[in-house]
C-alpha cells in the first residue's frame, strides 16, 4: 500500500534542523569526540595566535566558532542529512510485509597495531547486524540494516512494515530514498540514521490504520439460533 502525502507532511515528517535523536547519532562514538576536540583545540589555538591580522572582535568570534566546533558540528551535520531528504519533491506513506529476517557480521573499521614481535597487524573490526527484506504485493522489495539488538529477536516474517518513501516524481513510481522501517505490531523502529519526527510518523500510522478498518466491509451477522421450545 502506498498513499502519497502532501508536501507539507513529508516536510513535517522530516526535520529541517537536527533533532535530539539524530544529534546522538552523529555524535558517534569516543574517538569520534575526540577528533572534534582536537580540530577545536588546534581552531581555536590558530584564531587565538595566527590570526593577529584581524580585529579583536573578529577573531573572537572565530575562535568560539572554532573552540565549541566539538559541540556544534553534530547538529550541522545531521541537518546537512535532513536537507538530503528534504530534496525530494514528492513523498509517500508505504506499508508493507517483512519477507525475510536475517543477521549478518559487517566490517565497520580496521585498526592497526603492533604485536609483541614488532610487526604490524591489521584488526576488523565487525558488527552484528540485521538484515529486513520487505515488500508489498506490487513487487516493491527492499532492504533494510541496523545494528543487532536484543529486541529485535521478536521480528518474525510477515509482520507489518511501514516507512516514508521519497520520489521525484508525483506519482511516485520511482523511489529514491527511503526511510527507517516502523514495525507496528512491535512498536519497533529498524534503521541506522533517525531521519524521520517518530511521534509524527506513528500518529500517522495509527490514523491510517483506524480509517482502513472503518472503510473495510463489516461481516454479516448471523441469525440468532431458534431456541428449542421442546419440554
Amino acid at each position: 500500500m502506498l498513499i502519497p502525502l502532501t508536501q507539507e507532511k513529508v516536510r513535517q515528517l522530516v526535520p529541517l534542523v537536527a533533532t535530539g535523536s539524530q544529534y546522538r547519532y552523529v555524535w558517534g562514538k569516543l574517538q569520534d569526540f575526540l577528533r572534534r576536540l582536537t580540530f577545536s583545540v588546534v581552531g581555536a589555538a590558530l584564531a587565538a595566535f595566527g590570526l593577529n591580522f584581524l580585529g579583536d572582535s573578529t577573531q573572537l568570534v572565530l575562535g568560539l566558532i572554532a573552540g565549541l566546533y566539538w559541540l556544534w558540528a553534530p547538529a550541522v551535520l545531521a541537518s546537512f542529512r535532513n536537507r538530503r531528504h528534504r530534496r525530494f519533491p514528492y513523498g509517500g506513506f508505504w506499508r508493507g510485509r517483512v519477507l525475510d529476517v536475517y543477521v549478518t557480521e559487517e566490517l565497520i573499521g580496521k585498526e592497526e597495531t603492533v604485536n609483541d614481535k614488532g610487526e604490524l597487524v591489521i584488526i576488523e573490526n565487525r558488527e552484528r547486524c540485521l538484515n529486513l527484506e520487505i515488500g508489498d504485493n506490487t513487487g516493491f522489495e527492499t532492504r533494510v540494516r541496523a545494528k543487532l539488538l536484543r529486541q529485535h529477536r521478536v521480528i518474525r516474517p510477515g509482520d507489518a512494515a511501514e516507512m516514508l518513501v521519497l520520489s521525484r516524481r508525483p506519482d511516485l513510481a520511482e523511489i529514491g530514498l527511503i526511510s527507517e522501517v516502523f514495525l507496528p505490531r512491535h512498536r519497533l523502529w529498524v534503521g541506522t540514521y533517525p531521519i524521520l519526527q517518530r511521534d509524527v510518523f506513528e500518529d500517522l500510522s495509527e490514523r491510517l490504520r483506524r480509517k482502513a478498518r472503518s472503510q473495510s466491509p463489516k461481516s454479516p451477522r448471523r441469525s440468532p439460533r431458534p431456541r428449542d421450545s421442546r419440554l
